[in-house]
């Protein structure tokens, strides 16, 4: 399941480094390289809740092998655009794929996991945003120095669907009497959306993903526009990227001994605005050293934000009401979340345009991890620490919601 969430990963990072090749060939303007980064995710935003009735109905094993087949042909049809407006429609298909396996990705390990091994198994996940930003942007940092970004495209259209033989063979079939009919699936989503603990993870996600991608989406261009060249600006980014992953598995662990979510939500928020405001407020070209105190910065805005959304995935599984979908509940809030990714290159591209420059990239940050850190105030739950002879799911001592 991991593997498949990197697999689907990887498609949105390996999209930075190639900006600047992709300004040359098609003619790119920076506002629409921020559009490209984020509108992978605009399938995601718009179809959260109907690709969970999808999984709902045809079971969450199709749901999600359909998902790696339409990210393959999403990348491989995308090395063919010959301009902004095509590649932009080819994204939107490999946001399509990435949907349909994030919003199965968390019930199936829910329901497949042994209980001892749950926090962990959500850790990962919730890390493989990192990993693939990691593994993409330091492969095409390095690739794209020797081969041209359609055959890079078309190599990651192969990388999407090298997971399928495994989920096929290692996750178990759906089960017939799991499959529902459209109007109870209907019915069970329904009854989900009115739930308020979907929409506050969700929302508090939004300004996680908002800030995070802007951030390491741009970091390539950034660098570049500071005077680096060649594979440093983008092993540099991988770096950042890899490191939230750590900062992901990391909390796993922390949750496993019982420690409230908004005790770890809230100090992350803090401090990624924090070393935003440091990382970009700063006039750091004046500083001795100053690009290595810059890329601190920025790595620690990674490794701590790396923290959010561990936690609020261990919250989400356990969100479903009574009655409700799983996948509608992970949807929602894969919805809220792809909103925030979408919208954050925009917002970080439009503040460059307007300041000519990345100055004033921390006003968003920073505002952002305000409101995450309110809606983090009506985020409890701490998750018990399973035992050997404990259930075979963890458990919740206290509710993932209340106000």
């Amino acid at each position: 399941m991991v593997l498949a969430g990197i697999s689907a990963g990887l498609q949105v990072w390996k999209l930075p480094s190639a900006i600047p090749l992709l300004r040359d060939d098609l003619s790119i303007t920076l506002l629409q390289a921020g559009m490209l980064l984020g509108v992978v995710q605009l399938a995601g935003m718009l179809g959260g809740l109907a690709m969970s009735l999808l999984a709902e109905v045809i079971g969450e094993r199709r749901c999600l092998s359909a998902g790696l087949i339409l990210l393959c042909l999403g990348s491989a049809t995308g090395a063919l655009a010959w301009s902004a407006a095509s590649l932009t429609v080819f994204r939107a298909v490999e946001g399509a794929g990435l949907i349909m396996v994030a919003v199965t990705g968390p019930g199936l390990i829910r329901r497949h996991t042994p209980g001892p091994r749950l926090n962990a198994a959500i850790g990962l996940w919730g890390a493989y945003q990192g990993i693939s930003a990691f593994a993409g942007l330091m492969a095409s940092a390095v690739i794209l120095q020797a081969l041209p970004w359609r055959v890079w495209w078309w190599a990651m259209a192969a990388v999407a669907l090298a997971p399928l033989p495994l989920v096929l063979a290692y996750v178990p079939r759906d089960e017939r009497s799991r499959a529902l009919r459209p109007a109870t699936a209907t019915t069970r989503i329904a009854r989900t959306v009115r739930s308020p603990g979907p929409w506050t993870v969700g929302l508090a996600f939004a300004c996680y993903t908002l800030s995070w991608m802007a951030v390491v989406g741009f970091l390539p261009t950034i660098y570049q526009d500071s005077g680096m060249t060649g594979v440093i600006p983008g092993v540099l980014t991988a770096a950042v990227g890899g490191v939230n992953a750590i900062g992901s598995v990391v909390t796993a662990k922390v949750l496993q001994r019982g420690v409230p979510a908004r005790a770890l939500l809230i100090p992350a928020f803090v401090v990624m605005a924090a070393t935003s405001v440091l990382a970009f407020a700063a006039n750091w070209t004046a500083v001795p050293a100053g690009t290595t105190l810059r890329f601190l910065c920025v790595a620690v805005f990674s490794v701590v934000g790396g923290a959010i959304p561990a936690t609020l995935l261990r919250t989400a599984v356990e969100l479903t009401p009574e009655g409700g979908s799983t996948p509608a509940a992970i949807g929602l809030i894969q919805q809220l979340f792809n909103a925030g990714s979408l919208a954050g290159p925009g917002i970080a591209a439009w503040l460059a345009s307007q300041a000519g420059g990345w100055q004033s990239t921390w006003w968003m940050t920073c505002a952002s991890s305000a409101i995450g850190i309110a809606l983090s105030l009506h985020l409890g739950g701490r998750f018990a620490p399973p035992t050997p002879a404990g259930p075979r799911r963890a458990h919740m001592t206290s509710t993932a919601w209340h106000r």
